[in-house]
């Protein structure tokens, strides 16, 4: 069995290298949306234009980020989405809902600080954990049916 794995949320912390590094050796591919913050934000108006209004500006980059992050959901077998501390992710709150929508597998990453207000996302998961490397030990049983040594 192969998996397509898309890691979707923060970007701020190493947490898609910690789960990638724990699946090596798994048939699983990974994809991602641009995590280059600067080029996140800014992709609209390098492409399509400046614009005067902070508003026209993010709505460019969204739309045009949502290309590839449609894309990357809609082909994953797994979605595994991080919420982080630092930001409020409410993109990533977006594309939990979009998985759950699409009948994706839904892997869900936070700290405990976050179980009150995500518990929506929460209840749409198969799982949820606090722990990147415990997504790394899912996606592991669900390849090979072996539990952690």
């Amino acid at each position: 069995m192969t998996l397509k794995v898309y890691l979707s949320g923060e970007i701020h912390t190493d947490w898609r290298e910690q789960i990638i590094a724990g699946c090596k050796g798994l048939d699983v591919s990974f994809d991602a949306p641009v995590t280059d913050h600067d080029a996140s934000d800014d992709c609209g108006v390098a492409i399509l234009g400046a614009e005067d209004q902070k508003y026209w500006h993010d709505h460019k980059g969204a739309m045009v980020n949502a290309i590839r992050t449609r894309k990357g959901i809609t082909d994953a077998d797994v979605v595994v989405v991080r919420f982080g501390e630092k930001y409020k992710q409410w993109n990533a709150a977006f594309d939990a809902g979009f998985a759950a929508a699409l009948g994706k597998s839904l892997i869900v990453v936070h700290g405990a600080e976050h179980q009150h207000p995500l518990k929506e996302v929460d209840a749409a998961a198969l799982a949820v954990t606090e722990d990147p490397a415990k997504v790394a030990e899912i996606l592991r049983y669900v390849l090979t049916g072996k539990l952690p040594a």
